[in-house]
């Protein structure tokens, strides 16, 4: 049974900065329009990104987009970034919300790094494009790219993977809290598949030939 009666609701962005109070002027003022050299590099080192879009009603979708480091972002030029889709599921949620909502928000991550860079920007889907040449991966052109119009880029802060210990080793237990995925598979997306061939499916070296081709 919900508990919101005994709730207390913050309900205008008043209430939300007598609560937290208001950030420092460097906080306020550190996002920009265009990339600096210190961004492309960053984006050349990251391998991982967390894509956030959503529909024309609001609701959200995030997407994680990888690939190997240099690779994941083609630079078009100081305010213009494209990110390449690969092999997947095809739900193509962020996707569908891009053609009637362009706006993203995108988080890009490096291994062992708690700062991340966040780009916010305006989408649309491109199915062909010289650049598309340049995104090549193990001899695959991306079936499409996700070009983003830069409006504003940040670092943000190590704060949440301090208090996370993401990158600690020793707090890493895959299967000590939840089954492995072959187990949950068999549980919410049945198909017939048993456990072990299921096992089979997802072990690394055979789920990886799909990666790009």
């Amino acid at each position: 049974m919900s508990t919101d009666a005994q709730w207390t609701e913050i309900a205008d962005e008043q209430q939300l900065v007598d609560l937290l109070g208001e950030p420092s002027e460097r906080a306020a003022t550190k996002s920009r329009p265009t990339l600096l050299d210190v961004d492309r590099d960053w984006l050349a080192a990251s391998p991982f990104c967390v894509m956030a879009t959503s529909d024309a009603e609001g609701r959200c979708d995030a997407s994680p987009k990888g690939d190997p480091a240099g690779q994941l972002v083609h630079v078009i030029d100081e305010r213009t970034i494209a990110l390449a889709e690969r092999p997947g599921n095809r739900r193509a949620d962020g996707y569908k919300n891009i053609l009637v909502n362009p706006h993203v928000g995108l988080n890009f991550l490096i291994p062992g790094r708690g700062d991340t860079l966040r780009i916010n920007g305006r989408a649309r889907l491109v199915s062909d494009a010289p650049f598309l040449d340049e995104m090549m991966v193990k001899g695959h052109r991306p079936l499409l790219a996700v070009v983003v119009e830069i409006e504003d880029l940040f670092f943000h802060c190590a704060k949440a993977f301090l208090r996370s210990q993401l990158w600690d080793p020793q707090t890493w237990e895959p299967e000590a809290r939840v089954p492995r995925r072959a187990v949950i598979a068999r549980e919410v997306e049945p198909n017939g598949m048993s456990v072990e061939q299921l096992d089979d499916y997802y072990r690394p070296e055979n789920y990886a030939e799909g990666l790009y081709a």
